[in-house]
């Protein structure tokens, strides 16, 4: 066997951790985490690909976990059943982005469903990982779930903005 073809393999495997790091890095849930943390975290996601036109997860299934898109993008909507008109769109989600992370913290049915719009690789961290931790490492479990309302407070503080805007655009109107 040749060295060469084994050091191939490993760095492959490597350059994927890495690039796995990096990704979880960059989320703000992930945030202040030291290297090693970091490495607990990525030893607990799974990567999974998904294609053109399958759903992620849909409106009403159980939250069991956050989603962070490495490459591919995500439409989330309000399935109403008559598919993804304008007024149902809530957002877009592509590389780098996270999604359903209110699931982390329970697992209340999923209020809008994740639908790819292209092909799509995501890593995935289930609630049941982020528990775990928090068994066995407390202080990094504490670290991610501040982080986890942090970012939850931030987008209901945006969509408080949004509802304002909204209400402001109402009264207006009617004036």
């Amino acid at each position: 066997m040749s060295s060469v073809m084994w050091s191939h393999i490993f760095k492959k495997k490597q350059s994927e951790e890495e690039r796995k790091l990096q990704a979880l890095q960059s989320v703000n849930i992930f945030q202040g985490l030291t290297a090693g943390e970091l490495k607990e975290v990525e030893a607990a996601t799974y990567t999974r690909q998904y294609r053109l036109g399958e759903y992620i997860f849909r409106k009403g299934n159980p939250g069991n976990g956050m989603y962070i898109i490495l490459q591919g993008k995500v439409i989330i909507f309000n399935d109403t059943g008559s598919g993804m008109e304008k007024g149902n769109i809530l957002a877009s989600v592509e590389e780098g982005n996270f999604l359903g992370e209110f699931s982390l913290l329970d697992e209340a049915p999923r209020s809008a469903s994740a639908y790819c719009s292209e092909d799509t690789e995501a890593i995935t961290f289930f609630r049941g990982d982020l528990l775990d931790i928090l068994n066995r490492k407390p202080l990094l479990g504490s670290k991610i779930i501040l982080n986890v309302g942090r970012a939850l407070s931030e987008r209901l503080r945006a969509a408080n903005r949004r509802l304002q805007e909204c209400e402001d655009r109402l009264e207006h109107k009617n004036d």
